[in-house]
C-alpha cells in the first residue's frame, strides 16, 4: 500500500519548537491572566512591528477581523462593499454580517486576485469601501486599488488572512489600506492552536474605535460607550504565537524555496504545457499559505493523485456568487466566468516549510505519471 503524504504537517513544526511552546503555555497558565493582560499587549505590538503599522488589536478570529474593520469605518445597512467571489466565505459573510451588501469583481486569472480594472465600473453611490483579499498570500494589486479608492472616496480593508509576512513594493500585507485584517487559524502560515485574528491600521482614531468595538464597546469596566462585540485573543493563543512569531520569516522563505523548487521540477518533468503554476510578479513577494496550480481534467488528476498517496485540496471548489448562502444577491452563473473557471481547475498542493526536497520530486512525478496515464 502506498504511504501517503500529509497535505500539512503541524505536528512535524510543533515539535521542532516544542519545548518553548510549552514553556510560553506554562508562562502564560502561571500568570493565571487569560483575558488580554501583557501577553496579548506584546503580541500586538510585534504585530504591528511585522507590518510596519502603528497600530494593532488582537481579536478571536480573522472574521471577527473583518467585521471589526467594517464596523469601525461605519459600514452597514444600504451600503456596499466590493470584492471577488474567489475566495473564503469570511469575505463576503463579513460584509452581510455587518447589514452591508457585497458586491462581486472578477479575478485576474493570473493571480486569483481581484482584477483591479473591473472595480472602478462596480462602484455606485452606496459603495463604501473595497476589500481586496490576498489569495493563498499573494498581495492584490494595491496600487492600483488605492488610486481608484481615493478618486471615489471609499475605504480599502485588506483581506490579509492568508497572507501574514507578504510584500508589496516592499510594504507588508496589512499597511496596504487604511486596515488590515490577519486570520491566525492553525493552517496559515502564522498559526495558533486555534482561532485568533489580528486587525491593524496606522489611523489613531480608527485604532481607538477597534478597541472599543472589541470589547463589549467599553473603554471602562461596565462603561460602554458604543454597543461592540466580544472577540479577544485570549493569553495563551497570544503565548503560542509570540513564539511562532520568531520563526515565520525562516518559514515562509522555506515556503517560497518549495514554491521555486515545484517550478523547476514541473519545468524539469516537462509538465508546464499541462499545468500552469503560480508564478510571483516583480514587485511582490509571495508567501504561499498555498500553493495553487491549474490544471484541465482536474478531478480526475486529483483523484489519480490520491490513489498514489499524494494529497491535494480545493480552494475554492464553488465560487461565492453560486453558493446558497449569497443567492440573495441575484448573481447567476456566468457573472465571474474567471472566478468560476479557476473552480474548477485549481488544486493546491503540499507547500509547508517542513516538506522534503525527495517529497516534492514525489508529487511532481505522481502528476507527470497520472497525466500520462
Amino acid at each position: 500500500m502506498t504511504t501517503s503524504l500529509p497535505f500539512l504537517d503541524l505536528k512535524q513544526q510543533f515539535a521542532s519548537i516544542r519545548a518553548e511552546i510549552l514553556d510560553a503555555v506554562t508562562r502564560a497558565l502561571e500568570s493565571q491572566q487569560f483575558i488580554l493582560g501583557p501577553e496579548v499587549a506584546e503580541f500586538e505590538n510585534e504585530i504591528g512591528a511585522l507590518t510596519r503599522c502603528r497600530y494593532a488589536v488582537a481579536c478571536a478570529s480573522g472574521t471577527d477581523a473583518l467585521i471589526l474593520a467594517l464596523q469601525a469605518l461605519g459600514i452597514g445597512r444600504d451600503h456596499e462593499v466590493i470584492t471577488t467571489p474567489f475566495t473564503f466565505v469570511a469575505s463576503a459573510g463579513s460584509i452581510a454580517q455587518v447589514g452591508a451588501t457585497p458586491v462581486f469583481v472578477d479575478i485576474d486569472p493570473r493571480t486569483f486576485n481581484i482584477d483591479a480594472a473591473q472595480i472602478e465600473r462596480a462602484i455606485t453611490p452606496r459603495t463604501r469601501a473595497v476589500m481586496p483579499v490576498h489569495l493563498f498570500g499573494l498581495t492584490a494589486p494595491m496600487d492600483e486599488i488605492n488610486a481608484i479608492a481615493t478618486r471615489q472616496g471609499i475605504h480599502v480593508i485588506e483581506d490579509a488572512a492568508q497572507a501574514i509576512g507578504a510584500q508589496y513594493t516592499k510594504l507588508p500585507a496589512g499597511s496596504l489600506g487604511q486596515v488590515g485584517c490577519f486570520s491566525f487559524f492553525p493552517s496559515k502560515n502564522l498559526g495558533a492552536a486555534g482561532d485568533g485574528g489580528m486587525v491593524t491600521t496606522n489611523d489613531a482614531q480608527l485604532a481607538e474605535r477597534l478597541k472599543l468595538l472589541h470589547l463589549h464597546g467599553a473603554r471602562h469596566r461596565y462603561e460602554y460607550e458604543i454597543l461592540g462585540m466580544n472577540s479577544r485573543l485570549d493569553a495563551l493563543q497570544a503565548a503560542i504565537l509570540r513564539v511562532k512569531l520568531r520563526y515565520l520569516d525562516g518559514w515562509n522563505a522555506a515556503r517560497r524555496r518549495n514554491a521555486d523548487r515545484y517550478r523547476r521540477l514541473f519545468e524539469e518533468f516537462r509538465l508546464s504545457e499541462k499545468i500552469t503554476v503560480p508564478q510571483e510578479p516583480p514587485n511582490m513577494t509571495h508567501v504561499y499559505n498555498q500553493f495553487t496550480l491549474r490544471a484541465q481534467n482536474r478531478d480526475t488528476l486529483r483523484e489519480k493523485l490520491r490513489s498514489r498517496g499524494v494529497p491535494s485540496e480545493i480552494y475554492y471548489p464553488i465560487p461565492l456568487h453560486e453558493q446558497k448562502a449569497f443567492q440573495y444577491l441575484g448573481y447567476k452563473t456566468g457573472a465571474f466566468p474567471e472566478s468560476e473557471r479557476a473552480s474548477r481547475e485549481v488544486l493546491s498542493l503540499p507547500i509547508y516549510p517542513e516538506l522534503t526536497e525527495e517529497q516534492q520530486h514525489r508529487v511532481v512525478a505522481a502528476i507527470a505519471e497520472s497525466i500520462d496515464n
